[in-house]
């Protein structure tokens, strides 16, 4: 779309006869699709000078060709989205009894440690009685 643009835009500047750069970039904005226009306008890296409008040409393309990649994009995504929601309706419930049953395997955890009986109560200062307290000291 932007390609048939510029260059019938650069048929006609050659035949007026336009040289100056920032005359030659005002008219291709003002024959520019508005929001491809605002999106070069408003870049805030890489927009192009408004004295080059070999950048604005190619920034214009640029644009152009996203825009059509992404129409494309959402084109297939419908069509897919379609097409899944038409098979899906085709094909019967799923029931349970059509499932194959898988079990998971028992798991059986080794303790690392024995375990105390019921009536054996824990000693929690038997580690603390293993290693001697320092002296204490006033100081």
């Amino acid at each position: 779309m932007v390609d048939n643009y510029l260059d019938n835009f650069q048929a006609l500047v050659s035949d007026i006869g336009y040289t100056d750069p920032w005359t030659l970039v005002v008219k291709f904005r003002r024959g520019l699709q508005l929001g491809i226009q605002n999106q070069i306008a408003i870049m805030p890296y890489g927009r192009p000078a408004n004295n080059d409008p070999n950048m604005w040409y190619r920034a214009a393309q640029r644009i152009d060709q996203v825009h059509l990649a992404n129409e494309a994009f959402q084109f297939m995504s419908r069509s897919t989205s379609a097409l899944t929601k038409t098979a899906s309706a085709q094909l019967p419930p799923l029931s349970i009894a059509r499932l194959p049953l898988v079990l998971p395997l028992p798991v059986t955890l080794k303790s690392p440690l024995p375990a105390l009986s019921m009536g054996v109560p824990m000693d929690i200062d038997a580690t603390q009685k293993a290693r001697p307290l320092p002296p204490r000291e006033c100081y």
